[in-house]
């Protein structure tokens, strides 16, 4: 019997975009431009917590955690770097890297349920999506 394919979790398709798929992670970047705050899904199927994951490949997800909030810490300068794997609303396994300053919309709670989102204009999403790229690639070619 065939292994079941990667699928996004519908609420993660509806609340990102896509940036692009690591050795094991697809990233994501959340639609509120508000805050950069970046998505990583282990593109295996069934996996709902970290230690779901094979040891190598939790391993390997760290890493790929750390190039992605060393991508966002030089192109944002935070304050604090949040990352966090809650999954209570969205059971498929992800982790957040969201960076914060202090006065943002949120600060100091959390990012959930803070006011309203605000979407990433077309040209806007382009230009993160670019600097994103720019500071990923090269720690993911390591």
């Amino acid at each position: 019997m065939a292994a079941a394919a990667f699928e996004l979790h519908a609420q993660l398709a509806a609340d990102t975009h896509f940036v692009r798929d690591l050795e094991l992670a697809r990233v994501l970047l959340m639609d509120d431009m508000r805050f950069p705050w970046l998505i990583l899904v282990p593109r295996r199927a069934g996996m709902r917590d970290w230690i779901d994951l094979p040891h190598a490949e939790q391993h390997r997800l760290l890493d790929e955690v750390e190039f992605c909030s060393h991508a966002l810490r030089a192109l944002v300068r935070p304050d604090k770097l949040n990352v966090a794997a809650l999954g209570n609303m969205v059971p498929q396994l992800h982790v957040h890297v969201v960076a914060r300053h202090v006065g943002d919309a949120a600060w100091p709670k959390p990012v959930w349920g803070i006011g309203e989102r605000v979407p990433y204009p077309t040209a806007a999403l382009a230009a993160r999506k670019a600097e994103l790229l720019a500071q990923i690639e090269p720690a993911a070619r390591g």
